[in-house]
């Protein structure tokens, strides 16, 4: 993981859908089935409880009204989709570049019954919808894999109505990077970036900055990295419960690869080299 602000260039062009569409199975037993990082009250939290805290977070900026219709751009597996759809009576697309992603959350859909969900592979950068056409963006950690940022944030305040509400949450870079630093953790960067592909981090601030320049009323943003740090102990864990059988899917190389990935970025975190935010704003 390296920052674009930064000028680090990739060693490789792992593009996000090839990257996801091998390691999706995988990273659903490391991860658990909501697919992203947690939101811990505390050490003891579980997983599951975690991931689900952060979700809820979203959905408080979110502010979902029933028959809404709600654009999920970087969509994962699908059941936050699925889950959202049910709960809220909205109509939900969810939109990745991943193939494998579109077929896991369209399967699931049908699984659930749920035929006001629908997944497609397009863009997130360049979705192809028509203007005003949504009422919520939702954004879960997809846009650090999306190089092109402000055709990211460009592309959601299109596509909302007025009134429509977006809101976004991902890793953050909390500090300036050296180019000397950046050198000297180049080992670790490659690493970080043959786990998770090639992502690019910005300060929340910019995120900020870009949604005002677009239009949007920014109504919250706030750095949530302590309350994200448990996240790495628990793949830890998950890594050690289903050891073989991630490995019956990856190959131990690339789950030790996790594994280092998580340490790494734990002393990101601790050192205040990355984080995690959320921001929400309005059309």
């Amino acid at each position: 993981m390296t920052s674009s602000v930064q000028g680090v260039q990739p060693v490789n062009n792992t593009e996000p859908a090839q990257h996801y569409d091998r390691i999706h199975e995988a990273w659903e037993l490391l991860m658990g089935a909501e697919f992203h990082y947690g939101f811990f009250a505390d050490a003891s939290t579980p997983l599951a409880a975690a991931t689900a805290a952060l979700t809820e977070e979203m959905i408080r900026r979110a502010g979902f009204q029933a028959g809404e219709r709600v654009l999920d751009v970087g969509c994962g597996t699908g059941r936050q989709a699925c889950d959202l759809a049910e709960r809220f009576e909205v109509e939900l697309v969810g939109i990745t570049t991943s193939e494998t992603g579109v077929a896991a959350g369209r399967e699931l859909a049908a699984r659930r019954h749920r035929f006001d969900v629908d997944f497609e592979q397009r863009d997130g950068t360049d979705n192809g919808f028509p203007d005003a056409s949504f009422d919520v963006v939702w954004v879960l950690e997809s846009s650090h894999l999306m190089r092109d940022r402000r055709a990211l944030l460009s592309e959601c305040a299109r596509v909302l109505r007025p009134g429509g509400r977006l809101v976004l949450c991902d890793i953050i870079r909390r500090r300036e990077i050296p180019f000397l630093e950046v050198r000297e953790r180049r080992r670790e960067f490659g690493v970080l970036r043959a786990a998770f592909g090639d992502a690019h981090m910005e300060p929340l601030t910019d995120y900020a900055a870009s949604l005002t320049d677009l239009g949007m009323t920014v109504t919250d943003a706030t750095d949530i990295s302590a309350e994200t740090l448990g996240t790495f102990a628990a793949w830890r864990e998950n890594a050690r419960i289903h050891r073989d059988e991630v490995i019956a899917l990856i190959g131990v190389d690339s789950l030790e690869e996790f594994v280092e990935a998580t340490e790494i970025l734990e002393r990101f975190w601790n050192d205040r080299t990355l984080g995690y935010g959320i921001i929400a704003a309005t059309r």
